[in-house]
């Protein structure tokens, strides 16, 4: 895809040639950037009540909120796509980082989600987004046929009209929503990026009464989605070679589970050690990474084994203690 001039210039970072992106001097992948946006991303506008506008503010984000444990990692996707800005919630730890500027929406966030498309059902969402993003650009939010286009398209994402909205457009119908064409293959990168925003690395210690401790240790990890993306997950699956799929009976979720050790070993830890998991959830899967080492050296089968590796669980995933120091 031809980048425009204000593109090159907000992605002063990448090599370009002829105009045409060539290379990324960054520390950070960009099918990585989009597979954690599957993960975490929104991509959301609001419509007020104003003096403006015919009487409506529309505002679009595009948006990431993080627990402040993860401040780095998103200070290197703010760094990668070069806009936006992060903010600091002290209330609940949170960091949030965010797009809100139609140019830069228009001119960075929106092409590099068409040149690294989204494979979750997210990719709906963001679909939706760029119809609203052109109409701005277009200035045909200051008509009334265009002002109900985006209402229409408001309609379709998330949860819909607010019930303020639904009385002021009572005639209004949802656009129909775009059918995503699940994808057939992955990019690693994207994998490791998607990992790292909704992939869970544990340790399970049951009792056993076959083992001379007394405990059983498995190490198990997971990916966990809307049911919405069976599809992709049967992907993910076979891209792996190993896992299984289900759905949770009780929930609208999928879930991908890989928990024989011999694939953990052999296949899950080499693949994330070649593509790497970025944030806080690194620790984890470092954590995890030494559980397994003990279990396939079977040191795990004597009590000095299993001790380490109760010292080890007791700090990861939620357990962990993270601590943001904000000034």
């Amino acid at each position: 895809m031809k980048q425009n001039s204000t593109l090159k210039k907000l992605y002063s970072t990448k090599v370009l040639k002829d105009n045409n992106i060539v290379a990324y001097n960054r520390d950070i992948d960009p099918h990585f950037v989009t597979g954690f946006s599957d993960g975490e991303a929104t991509f959301s506008f609001t419509i007020s009540k104003s003096n403006t506008t015919r009487g409506w503010t529309i505002s679009p984000s595009f948006s990431i909120e993080l627990h402040g444990k993860d401040i780095a990692l998103l200070q290197k996707i703010n760094s990668f796509f070069g806009v936006g800005n992060i903010t600091i919630r002290k209330r609940d730890n949170q960091v949030v980082y965010s797009v809100k500027s139609l140019k830069e929406l228009h001119n960075v966030i929106v092409p590099h989600f068409i040149n690294y498309p989204l494979l979750t059902q997210k990719w709906v969402d963001f679909e939706l987004f760029k119809m609203f993003i052109e109409l701005m650009i277009n200035k045909e939010h200051l008509t009334e046929e265009g002002l109900t286009k985006i209402v229409s398209i408001r309609a379709s994402l998330g949860k819909g009209l607010s019930e303020r909205l639904k009385t002021h457009f009572p005639d209004i119908i949802p656009l129909e929503k775009p059918v995503m064409k699940t994808t057939e293959t992955l990019n690693n990168y994207w994998l490791a990026g998607f990992v790292s925003a909704e992939g869970c690395f544990e340790c399970v210690i049951k009792k056993s009464k076959t083992t001379k401790t007394g405990s059983q240790v498995v190490v198990r990890f997971t990916i966990n989605q809307h049911s919405r993306d069976t599809l992709l997950f049967n992907v993910i699956q076979k891209h792996l070679n190993c896992g299984v799929v289900w759905l949770d009976s009780k929930n609208p979720v999928v879930v991908f589970n890989v928990s024989d050790f011999s694939s953990v070993f052999n296949i899950v830890i080499p693949f994330f050690d070649k593509y790497i998991i970025k944030g806080a959830k690194s620790a984890d899967f470092s954590d995890f990474r030494k559980i397994a080492f003990i279990m396939n050296d079977k040191v795990h089968l004597t009590s000095e084994g299993l001790n380490q590796i109760k010292e080890i669980k007791a700090k990861m995933n939620s357990k962990r203690n993270h601590y943001l120091d904000i000034q």
